[in-house]
């Protein structure tokens, strides 16, 4: 993929994205503008399908509202509220704790820089950029492994890591597009460019593709 043809191929993937479902945790940022809760939404929504995802999340939030919610519910009610999403157990764990550092060393707020934010137990740089983006309407480049896989399969860039993808992305990607490109991408590789057999007979922009498998 060519350079110039960014806009362009931004342009068809937004039109493909308001067709198609939202991923989760994008979902409950438009929905909800609440940092914490884009936050535990993107702990609970590793290794589980958004399906799963996003019903637990609705429960959780009746009695979920606060990082000091967090700290005062059992950990026996917090785990049935997070079956049956994947390792919920260890995810209660997860939250109970970062309920109390919130707490105790954030006055009961999710921080807004990605230094912070990185400190906190469970919390790696694909979800503290989310929370950054999704969650305070800041200027990151969310990279998970759909937008590693894709850019590089498009040629738009040659990386390794998701780390290096992040850095790479904001040498050749518009700024403006730093916010959104996460939720193109996810919802393009789930249905379209998946990791093993991508759909390029289906893909809007393959004439586009460098198709570098």
């Amino acid at each position: 993929m060519k350079r110039e043809d960014i806009d362009k191929v931004i342009s068809i993937l937004e039109e493909e994205y308001k067709r198609n479902n939202a991923p989760v945790v994008t979902l409950i940022a438009e929905r909800t503008k609440e940092p914490f809760k884009v936050l535990v939404s993107a702990l609970i929504s590793t290794r589980t399908r958004d399906e799963t995802t996003i019903e637990v999340v609705k429960k959780l939030f009746k009695r979920i509202k606060t990082p000091k919610d967090l700290v005062y519910i059992p950990l026996k009610d917090l785990e049935e509220l997070l079956y049956p999403v994947g390792f919920y157990r260890n995810k209660a764990r997860y939250l109970k704790e970062l309920g109390k550092e919130l707490e105790e060393k954030y006055g009961g707020k999710v921080p807004d820089n990605i230094d912070d934010l990185l400190k906190l137990k469970g919390v790696g740089r694909k979800v503290a950029t989310l929370v950054l983006s999704d969650g305070y309407g800041k200027d990151y480049i969310c990279v998970d492994t759909h937008v590693h896989r894709i850019v590089n399969r498009w040629c738009l860039i040659k990386t390794k890591t998701p780390e290096e993808t992040e850095k790479t992305l904001m040498k050749v990607l518009p700024k403006k597009y730093w916010k959104k490109i996460n939720r193109l991408l996810v919802s393009f590789g789930q249905r379209i460019c998946t990791p093993l057999r991508p759909r390029c007979e289906e893909c809007p922009i393959e004439g586009y593709c460098g198709k570098c498998f």
